[in-house]
């Protein structure tokens, strides 16, 4: 279990927002924190301190008046952390080599291969054509309907059919090299895990994946440990003192390396 860097990217500002309130209209999110600081600032911060394996994330559209400053963001990040992050947020096969060019490790997709409600294999395949299976992360981003945890695109605004269980990674572990899972109903609230969804993630465990969603404490870590058996890594947001939080990110670094 190793700790993964996060820099979220809205409105052109490296933010924490709830991950549940992002909305298209008017680029609204409710926010968590709201940095001083650019992206490439926390980009050298993790360099220096050698954590790997991090993303970044644009979580504007591409028809929001605001991207382009988001974009230009991220692109300074991957710039300051050559092959140290991972990029994601519109990440099509069209545009997915401008990310990689900038210094990305790996691409994160989501939105471009879960359309119309299901799984666009036909994109898929052009995405590991483009860039490789083994640079390719999907965000298999969920929410509980139901009684059950569905994947949703669009800035996790938009319900798929298609629902996390055994069998789907299975079966999309074939076309990528690893896994980011965020738990979006409780994204950005630091009110604890999705232990169900800890506990799938554990007991498969066949290629890297990484959990995202309510982690605001150390006994939090030790439960996803335990669930993921040890198996999945973590990224903390909100909780972490860089962001506003409580969590001290130099305990963190203690705790899981």
């Amino acid at each position: 279990m190793k700790f993964r860097p996060c820099i979220d990217i809205h409105n052109g500002a490296v933010k924490q927002i709830v991950g549940g309130s992002l909305t298209d209209a008017q680029d609204q999110a409710k926010e968590n924190f709201v940095s001083t600081q650019d992206a490439a600032f926390f980009a050298a911060l993790y360099r220096d301190r050698g954590i790997g394996g991090g993303h970044v994330i644009l979580l504007n559209p591409q028809t929001s008046p605001y991207y382009e400053e988001t974009k230009r963001q991220a692109l300074s990040a991957l710039k300051a952390y050559p092959g140290g992050l991972q990029a994601g947020g519109g990440i099509t096969a069209e545009n997915a080599a401008q990310f990689l060019d900038a210094g990305a490790s790996h691409v994160i997709v989501t939105s471009y291969v879960f359309q119309n409600g299901r799984i666009e294999k036909e994109k898929l395949c052009k995405l590991v054509k483009t860039v490789g299976k083994e640079r390719l992360v999907l965000d298999l981003s969920v929410r509980l309907r139901d009684g059950h945890y569905y994947i949703v695109t669009d800035r996790w605004q938009k319900y798929t059919t298609v629902e996390l269980t055994e069998q789907t990674l299975d079966e999309l572990s074939a076309s990528c090299g690893e896994f980011l899972i965020h738990a979006v109903d409780v994204e950005g609230k630091a009110g604890g895990i999705e232990e169900p969804v800890a506990a799938l993630l554990g007991n498969w465990g066949k290629c890297p994946v990484t959990y995202a969603g309510g982690v605001h404490s150390f006994a939090d870590l030790d439960r996803l440990k335990e669930l993921g058996k040890g198996r999945v890594d973590v990224t903390i947001g909100s909780a972490l003192d860089l962001f506003g939080g409580t969590m001290p990110f130099e305990e963190v670094l203690r705790y899981l390396h």
